[in-house]
């Protein structure tokens, strides 16, 4: 057998590739080891004597597959999980179902009279300002500045 490297690093040289890139054609190896200069090799990767490999990537099928079973909820168990429940979550997601959860106390705080409307006001916006960490922390808020204008219901747990 013929040591084509020599070729096969000018190959690669003018054709952008890795030595493991190219292609020699098995029925004109002697050809091929008879180009010397570069120029040689040019007019070989010119008549396809030589050519570059198809660049072979990585096969999506298995995430694909795997994407769709996630979708399912399937692979999402206890014993797949890294993170935390918070890490997990968006945190969007969770400032929304945080301050919609503080608004809808803070209305019906208001609409039963247990607060005014200008505290309500305050209280909305200090809620918006990320003040309050839960119902419970605002619920202690109310309480801690006697804003409420009657005993507040107990909060369910």
């Amino acid at each position: 057998m013929t040591d084509l490297r020599a070729q096969k690093r000018m190959a690669s040289d003018l054709l952008g590739r890795g030595k493991n890139g190219i292609w020699v054609d098995p029925e004109a190896i002697f050809k091929v080891s008879s180009a010397i200069t570069r120029e040689d090799v040019s007019k070989l990767i010119h008549d396809g004597i030589i050519k570059p490999k198809k660049v072979v990537g990585t096969s999506r099928g298995r995430a694909r597959a795997r994407r769709f079973k996630n979708k399912r909820g399937q692979g999402r168990g206890p014993g797949s999980r890294k993170g935390s429940k918070t890490a997990r979550s968006k945190p969007k997601r969770n400032w929304i179902n945080k301050i919609r959860a503080q608004r809808s106390y803070l209305m019906n705080l208001r609409d039963e009279g247990y607060i005014l409307p200008n505290t309500y006001r305050r209280l909305y916006r200090q809620s918006k300002g990320n003040l309050f960490r839960s119902i419970r922390y605002l619920d202690n808020y109310i309480k801690e500045n006697n804003l409420a204008e009657k005993r507040l219901p107990e909060l369910s747990r």
